[in-house]
């Protein structure tokens, strides 16, 4: 396969769309935070899907955009009509265990055809979209014959779903069937799932659909997986299991909210000395939550808790914020 080829195309992915909706503009907050080089990879690997709420805003033009985008500033930084710093306290109730599975999804233990069909319809319509003389060894317009399976995971494939709660829908693919270069294949999906939820605000019930790529193999740290292919469990959730400890969820958030509160006091005045304190905060959180996730408690663990928290609050926004902020000033004269 031709290197060049890929780097043009996905060279093209970057370039920003029209932003829609303010879900799109949240999706892609999320991404450009936990994505990257300095991150190992898209938090989809290991994590559930809470976004961050951009409370009362109702449409583009009240959410800035990011760098790029037309009329792009600081990621997450409000625009003059959003009326300063977004807040949003995080209810404990939201974390408690349900006594059943979401029952607008799941009847005996399945997963409703209506549901199952729509998202199949989803997941079709995403790799039909994908159009490029590089896509797969196949060519163009076969994408969906890749599919091996597509699964739904996350809280609503578990005993912990919210008002929060996004559909993680994961399309299973096996990238060696695409390119050997399977690394560079994943950085391919990244670019198209970017784009697709940039211009797409697909709800099911108010719950947000969140879609994923992932390799053949890959191990994904949930505690409940629902193959929507072969409609039956890989992993089956435990309504026993479902245990939160939000008391110490709650001290490690305050613990974050605090640095990023104090970094925000000395970052105008010293935004090399505030940009390297966030990226020291960044892989601090990334490891809080990692270790988490890599524990007994998985998902449920305090670190996890804690970091749906931060996301909630909107202290990630914030962070990556003031991040986007240090670096204009240090490239700024004058």
């Amino acid at each position: 396969m031709n290197n060049q080829k890929w780097q043009r195309y996905l060279q093209s992915l970057r370039e920003t769309p029209t932003r829609g909706s303010v879900a799109g503009i949240r999706r892609s907050m999320d991404t450009l935070l936990d994505t990257g080089q300095h991150t190992g990879g898209s938090p989809y690997k290991d994590e559930d899907n809470e976004k961050p709420r951009l409370k009362g805003k109702k449409n583009r033009n009240q959410v800035s955009a990011p760098p790029g985008a037309p009329g792009g500033g600081s990621i997450g930084a409000p625009g003059p009509a959003a009326g300063g710093a977004l807040e949003e306290e995080v209810e404990p109730a939201t974390f408690e265990k349900q006594t059943e599975l979401n029952p607008r999804f799941w009847q005996d233990g399945e997963l409703k055809p209506k549901i199952s069909r729509r998202l199949e319809k989803i997941a079709r319509e995403f790799l039909e979209g994908i159009d490029t003389p590089v896509a797969h060894k196949a060519g163009d317009g076969e994408m969906v014959a890749l599919m091996e399976d597509l699964r739904l995971t996350g809280s609503l494939a578990n005993y912990n779903w919210s008002k929060y709660s996004d559909v993680d829908l994961h399309i299973v693919v096996d990238f060696s069937k695409i390119d050997e270069n399977t690394e560079l294949v994943e950085q391919f999906f990244y670019g198209l799932i970017w784009r697709w939820n940039e211009l797409h605000d697909i709800t099911i019930y108010g719950h947000e659909v969140e879609i994923f790529v992932e390799n053949v193999g890959h191990v994904t740290h949930s505690a409940g997986i629902y193959s929507i292919t072969n409609q039956k469990w890989v992993i089956e959730p435990d309504p026993d299991k479902v245990e939160f400890d939000y008391v110490t969820a709650r001290k490690k958030a305050d613990a974050i909210e605090t640095e990023v509160n104090m970094i925000e006091k000395f970052a105008d005045q010293k935004p090399r000395a505030a940009l390297k304190s966030v990226e020291r905060l960044k892989q601090k959180i990334r490891r809080m939550r990692k270790a988490g996730l890599h524990s007994s408690e998985q998902e449920y663990s305090a670190e996890n808790i804690a970091f749906k928290i931060l996301r909630r609050e909107d202290t990630l926004d914030k962070l990556n914020d003031i991040r986007y902020t240090s670096q204009d000033r240090i490239l700024s004269i004058g």
